[in-house]
C-alpha cells in the first residue's frame, strides 16, 4: 500500500481495500450513502462489496452516467434521496465512479446541510489522475464545463487498479491525456516515460507518479491562486471543444479526447505568444496526434467555441486566460490570448489534421 499525503487528506493506493475497510469501521458516521451511475453501479459496485465487508449498511444513490447529466437537476436529485434517506450531519457520501460522480457527489455533499463529510473511489483512469484529486467540486450549467463549484477537500482518497479493468480502451486513453499534461507542465522525465509505452500498458507506478505531480502543485496552492492553474493547460481550448461536442455531436468527445485537441491548440499558442520553442511544438503535436482520435470542425464553429471561452473561470476582465508552456517539463500561468491568436491556434490544428 502506498499513500499520497496532501494538506488535510491522504491518497492511498490499495489494492485490498484494507485502509478503506478500517476508515469505515473505525468511524463514528451516522449514515453511509453510496453514489454511483448505472454503469459503476453495475460494474464495481459488486466488486467494492465483494471486498469490503464492512460495507453492509447503507443507501444507494444511482444517477445515469455522462457529462451531459452533471447538471444542478441531477445534484437536486441526489439531494432529495439524501433528505428520504434520512441523510444528517454526521452522514457520509461514498462517491464511486468517474470524474462526473466525483465531481457531483463532492458538491452534493459539500452542499447538502452545509456540508457532510465524503470520500472518493475513482474507478476510472481519467478520475484516478485528476478529477479524484485536489478537492475542486463542481456541475455544469448551459453547457460551461464546472461553472458552479466549491473547494472541498475529501476526508480520504483510495484508488484500486481493479476497477481499471471494466473500462475499453476509449476511456484509457482519455484518462491517458491527464497523464501526458502532468508531464508537459511539470515533469520532462516522467513526459519522456509515458512516451515509451502505449495507454493499455499504464501501471500503478505511474498513475501514483501523475497522483503525485498534481499533489505537489495542488498541495502548495489549494484554492487556484496561482502555481494550480497551470493544471489547466489544454483546458481553455479543450473545455469548449468538449462543451461543443456534448451539444452538438451525436457521439460527444470524452474529456480527455477534447483536452488532446485543446493540448494541440495550446501547445501551438505557447510558441506563438509565449516561449515554447518551436522544436518542442513539433515534438509535442506528433506525438499527442498518435494517441488521440481526429476532431474534423470547420471555420464556422469558432463563434460558438469562442462563446464557451468567454465563460471560463480563468477569465479576467474579459480576457481569456490560459496555461501556456514554457518549455516541456514547465508552464506558465496567466497569459491572455487575443482572439485572432486563439482562432490562430484553431487553424493550427486543422492544418495539422488535413
Amino acid at each position: 500500500m502506498k499513500k499520497i499525503k496532501s494538506n488535510t487528506y491522504s491518497v492511498y493506493f490499495d489494492a485490498n481495500l484494507n485502509v478503506l475497510d478500517e476508515f469505515l469501521k473505525n468511524s463514528n458516521y451516522s449514515k453511509f450513502f453510496v453514489l454511483t451511475d448505472k454503469n459503476t453501479g453495475e460494474h464495481c459496485l459488486p466488486l467494492l462489496k465483494d471486498i469490503l465487508k464492512s460495507l453492509v449498511n447503507y443507501d444507494l444513490i444511482e444517477i445515469d452516467p455522462g457529462e451531459e447529466n452533471k447538471t444542478i437537476d441531477f445534484c437536486i436529485g441526489i439531494w432529495k434521496m439524501l433528505i428520504d434517506f434520512g441523510a444528517d450531519r454526521k452522514s457520509l457520501m461514498i462517491n464511486l465512479g468517474g470524474g462526473v460522480i466525483t465531481d457531483i457527489g463532492g458538491f452534493a455533499a459539500s452542499t447538502f446541510k452545509r456540508g457532510i463529510d465524503f470520500i472518493q473511489i475513482p474507478t476510472t483512469l481519467l478520475s484516478q489522475v485528476d478529477a479524484s484529486v485536489g478537492g475542486k467540486t463542481g456541475i455544469d450549467m448551459d453547457g460551461v464545463k464546472n461553472i458552479i463549484g466549491t473547494f472541498t477537500q475529501p476526508k480520504a482518497v483510495f484508488i484500486n487498479g481493479s476497477f481499471l479493468s471494466s473500462l475499453d480502451q476509449r476511456q484509457i486513453i482519455s484518462g491517458f491525456a491527464e497523464m501526458i499534461k502532468h508531464g508537459l507542465i511539470y515533469d520532462n522525465g516522467y513526459y519522456n516515460t509515458l512516451k515509451g509505452i502505449h495507454p493499455k500498458d499504464i501501471q500503478e507506478d505511474l498513475i501514483y507518479q501523475s497522483v503525485e505531480i498534481k499533489n505537489k502543485v495542488v498541495t502548495k496552492d489549494p484554492t487556484e491562486q496561482g502555481l494550480r492553474k497551470i493544471l489547466n493547460f489544454g483546458h481553455t481550448i479543450g473545455h469548449a471543444i468538449e462543451s461543443y461536442s456534448l451539444a452538438n455531436d451525436s457521439f460527444p468527445l470524452l474529456h480527455g479526447e477534447a483536452i488532446a485537441v485543446g493540448m494541440i491548440c495550446e501547445a501551438y499558442l505557447s510558441h506563438r505568444v509565449g516561449d515554447l520553442s518551436v522544436d518542442e511544438l513539433n515534438e509535442i503535436v506528433p506525438y499527442i496526434q498518435r494517441i488521440f482520435p481526429t476532431y474534423r470542425f470547420g471555420e464556422g464553429i469558432y463563434d460558438d467555441l469562442f462563446a464557451y471561452m468567454l465563460n471560463d473561470k480563468k477569465n479576467v476582465d474579459g480576457r481569456i486566460g490560459f496555461a501556456l508552456l514554457k518549455q516541456i517539463g514547465g508552464c506558465a500561468f496567466d497569459s491572455y490570448v487575443e482572439k485572432e491568436h486563439i482562432f490562430e491556434s484553431l487553424d493550427y490544428y486543422r492544418s495539422c489534421v488535413e
